[in-house]
C-alpha cells in the first residue's frame, strides 16, 4: 500500500512543481516533471508503481500542458510528440534503473554471503588453534605427570583419535601409543601391563611389581578415568608404598 501511496504523492508534486512552471516554460517540455516522478518511483519502489505514474503523467500532462489546454479531442504535433517520447523515455529510464537496483541487491547479497563465509573460515581457524594449542597443553601435561610423580604406572588414552597424544613417545618398543609409561612402568609385570593397558573402565586392579632381588609384590593399582577436551584418559597409579 505504501507505493502506491508514494505514487500519488509523486503524481500530485510533479503537477504541482510544473503547474508552477508553466508561465515561464510554457508548453515546453509537458512531461519532464512526470518522466522523473516515475524514475524516483521506480527507484525506490519498483516497476509497476513507476508505469502508473508514467501512465497518469501522461494524460495529466497531455490534458494541462499540451495546447489546446483542457481538452483531449484535438489531436496534433505536439500530442504525437507528447506521446511518442515521455513513454518511451520514461520505460527506458525505469528500465536501467530496474536493472540498477537488481545488480546492487546481487552485489550487496554476494557481499553479505562473503563476509559471512569469512567470518566463519576465522571461527573455524580460532577453533583450530584453540584446540591445537589445548591438545600441546595435554600432551605437557601427560608427560609431566608419570615423570614427576612416582606412584603412576601408565596414562592410557580410551579415545583412539586422541592417542596420537601419547603415542611416538621414544620411550621403547612394545609400549602402545595409546599408553604413556610412568615411573613404576618396568617394576610391574609384563602380564599386568598387558592387562592394564586393555582396560577401559576405571577401578582398582591387583598387579606384581618387581622389587630389589627378584622378589615380587602384589599392590593394588588404581585406575580413574578423567574426560578432557581432547579426550578421555585412564591413570593408573600404585595407591600404597612400594
Amino acid at each position: 500500500m505504501l507505493p502506491w501511496l508514494y505514487a500519488a504523492l509523486s503524481l500530485v508534486v510533479a503537477s504541482g512543481v510544473r503547474w508552477l512552471l508553466h508561465p515561464i516554460v510554457g508548453p515546453i517540455m509537458p512531461g519532464t516533471a512526470f518522466c522523473i516522478a516515475a524514475a524516483l518511483i521506480g527507484y525506490y519502489f519498483g516497476i509497476a508503481p513507476a508505469c502508473v505514474v508514467m501512465l497518469l503523467g501522461l494524460g495529466i500532462a497531455d490534458y494541462l500542458f499540451v495546447p489546446p489546454y483542457g481538452q483531449f479531442d484535438v489531436l496534433d504535433q505536439s500530442d504525437l510528440a507528447l506521446i511518442i517520447s515521455y513513454p518511451v523515455v520514461t520505460i527506458l529510464v525505469t528500465c536501467l534503473i530496474e536493472r540498477l537496483r537488481r545488480a546492487q541487491f546481487q552485489a550487496e547479497l554476494l557481499g553479505q554471503v562473503a563476509q559471512s563465509r569469512y567470518e566463519m573460515l576465522l571461527r573455524l581457524d580460532n577453533e583450530r588453534a584453540i584446540a591445537i594449542r589445548g591438545n600441546d597443553e595435554t600432551h605437557r601435561l601427560l608427560r609431566h605427570l608419570p615423570h614427576y610423580h612416582h606412584d603412576i604406572v601408565l596414562i592410557k588414552a580410551l579415545d583412539r583419535k586422541h592417542s596420537a597424544v601419547l603415542g611416538d613417545n621414544g620411550d621403547g618398543a612394545g609400549i602402545p601409543a595409546a599408553v604413556a609409561p610412568g615411573f613404576l612402568y618396568e617394576k610391574v609385570a609384563t602380564e599386568d601391563l598387558r592387562r592394564l593397558a586393555a582396560i577401559m573402565h576405571a577401578g582398582t586392579y591387583r598387579v606384581r611389581l618387581a622389587l630389589a632381588g627378584g622378589a615380587e609384590k602384589a599392590v593394588d593399582c588404581a585406575c580413574e578415568r578423567f574426560n578432557t577436551h581432547v579426550g578421555d584418559f585412564i591413570v593408573c597409579r600404585v595407591g600404597g608404598p612400594v
